[in-house]
């Protein structure tokens, strides 16, 4: 059966004026909405502003920045703008740092919602004869309950594998006849190596051909290794449990950049020290604020996403604009010796070696010299025993990272397995042990 590329073809590829249009109506909608909340309408007098001063997106600027802060701060529903009768259903963070952020939504913010990841999960190919297999944690990670619900959509055999037991979910891959697969990068790399030591060619004894990955930053020669490893086309997928989870940004078949929903989200891309807008092209904080949900629409929500927007039209038809892969998160930057570095950086480095597995940790400590940096890194199944090879590539490793982050850490190569492995959260890539006065 032919299929169109597009599962909405009316939105995703309506005209700019019009979308702009749409953006506008739902976005007074919206800010109704906000005025039911007491926390909003206090921000909106600090402002003295009201909702009728926001007459052109443009004016968007003018509203108040809403934070994880605030969301900890008004725990459990204080950012509620519906009476909690009219909710169905809630999910939050993990809380380890203090209070969960807690996102409420009512039955038509999960329709939406599972119609925003079922668009995307479409336009990378998938097909209602397709196999579709989730890795994720479900209970209150958005990305089980987000992706299930939109592959459902989509009308796809949906296998909920839920996240661990690798062994399981090869069985699972092979035995139901996946065909497209749900993973963060750094498990889709560990069932990789899982196949590989119980004999499983991914090409030959899987139906493997679209990876949908995210969750965690991955720069692109890790997506070309887990490509090439499994061989299938891996797409990178944006979301965030404040905006709703899965479904806010996805790739599409060109994979230059994500489209992001603008019939759902008015987008900007600010300086995360100034709070100004950057021109597009530009590296920024994304800041998102959402136009089509009831139960808690946030005004200016800063994800701490650095990205920028990428100018120009895309092949693939859509007119939704695109943002770059995440270069990090303006609060994970790492500050050393007077130098802004970000994992995914000494990531790009590593991942050029196929001696080198995708796995390593950045350890930052304070000695008697001051702060440092170590970077473990497993060895690949391609490494050799002469001590004299490892010594050479160590030091090319050393002068290119040197080259890319300017400072010079210290490589370890340790033995594949290692590093501490987890089959169900986001992989670990930082420790800071420093001393802090």
């Amino acid at each position: 059966m032919d299929y169109s590329p597009y599962l909405h073809p009316e939105i995703e590829t309506m005209p700019r004026q019009d979308l702009e249009a749409l953006q506008m109506e739902r976005l007074k909608k919206t800010l109704g909405l906000c005025m039911n909340n007491a926390f909003y309408q206090r921000r909106f007098n600090e402002l003295g502003i009201t909702p009728d001063d926001i007459r052109t997106l443009d004016d968007v600027r003018r509203l108040p920045f809403t934070t994880k802060e605030d969301l900890r701060e008004n725990y459990p529903f204080g950012l509620a703008c519906v009476p909690l009768r009219q909710c169905t259903r809630l999910h939050s963070s993990s809380g380890t740092t203090g209070n969960p952020t807690v996102v409420l939504h009512t039955e038509r913010d999960l329709h939406e919602w599972a119609e925003a990841v079922a668009r995307c999960l479409w336009m990378v190919g998938s097909r209602p004869d397709d196999v579709f297999q989730n890795s994720a944690g479900y209970g209150m990670f958005t990305a089980g309950l987000g992706f299930q619900y939109g592959a459902e959509r989509v009308g796809m055999l949906t296998v909920p594998a839920a996240a661990g037991n690798t062994t399981r979910q090869i069985k699972f891959i092979r035995d139901f006849g996946t065909t497209v697969l749900h993973a963060i990068p750094s498990y889709a790399s560990r069932i990789y190596e899982v196949m590989k030591a119980e004999g499983v060619d991914p090409r030959r004894d899987t139906s493997l051909r679209v990876l949908c990955i995210g969750a965690e930053p991955h720069s692109e020669e890790q997506r070309q290794r887990i490509e090439q490893n499994l061989g299938v086309r891996a797409y990178n997928s944006y979301g965030i449990s404040e905006m709703m989870g899965p479904g806010v940004a996805f790739e599409c078949p060109e994979q230059d950049g994500l489209h992001i929903w603008e019939d759902y989200f008015i987008v900007e891309i600010i300086d995360p020290v100034t709070l100004e807008p950057v021109p597009d092209g530009e590296m920024g904080e994304l800041v998102l604020t959402t136009i089509n949900r009831e139960a808690m629409p946030l005004l200016r929500y800063r994800t701490r996403d650095l990205t920028r927007i990428l100018p120009g039209t895309c092949p693939c038809g859509r007119t939704h604009r695109r943002i770059a892969r995440l270069q990090g998160r303006s609060d994970d930057m790492i500050i050393l010796k007077g130098v802004n570095i970000f994992p995914i950086q000494i990531e790009k480095i590593l991942l050029k070696f196929q001696e080198l597995s995708t796995d390593y940790l950045i350890t930052l400590d304070t000695t008697d010299a001051g702060d440092t940096m170590t970077i473990d890194v497993e060895l690949g199944q391609l490494f050799t025993d002469d001590y004299r090879d490892l010594q050479r590539l160590e030091r090319t490793v050393t002068r290119l990272l040197k080259d890319e982050i300017l400072i010079t850490p210290k490589v370890r190569f340790v033995q594949k397995g290692a590093l501490a492995v987890s089959d169900e959260k986001k992989a670990v890539r930082v420790k800071d042990k420093r001393k802090l006065f």
